[in-house]
């Protein structure tokens, strides 16, 4: 299987509101983390890769399912089935 190259870059608010089209040229080729006070703010992407995040739209059900359950050897243990006991139907006293 091949190996997709994606760029991360990360620039400042400041960088980037001095070289917007730097940061776009960047976006291009992966995200663009853009910082403030040294931590992650925001990120640009290319229109191209908001779809491709966002048009997958998957249920919890289907981003939990098993694709190869059917090829895991699972035996559970037998257990056995508690006792029944008969029902105590008697009246119980009134609280003291």
């Amino acid at each position: 299987m091949g190996r997709i190259s994606v760029s991360v870059t990360s620039i400042t608010s400041r960088e980037f509101n001095q070289d917007i089209d730097r940061a776009k040229k960047a976006a291009v080729k992966g995200p663009v983390f853009i910082t403030d006070g040294g931590h992650a703010a925001h990120v640009l992407l290319s229109i191209d890769e908001y779809h491709k995040i966002t048009s997958t739209r998957k249920s919890i059900v289907d981003l939990l399912a098993m694709q190869d359950a059917a090829e895991i050897d699972f035996e559970p243990p037998r257990i056995p089935a508690p006792t029944p006991r008969p029902a105590d139907f008697s009246p119980t006293p009134p609280p003291s």
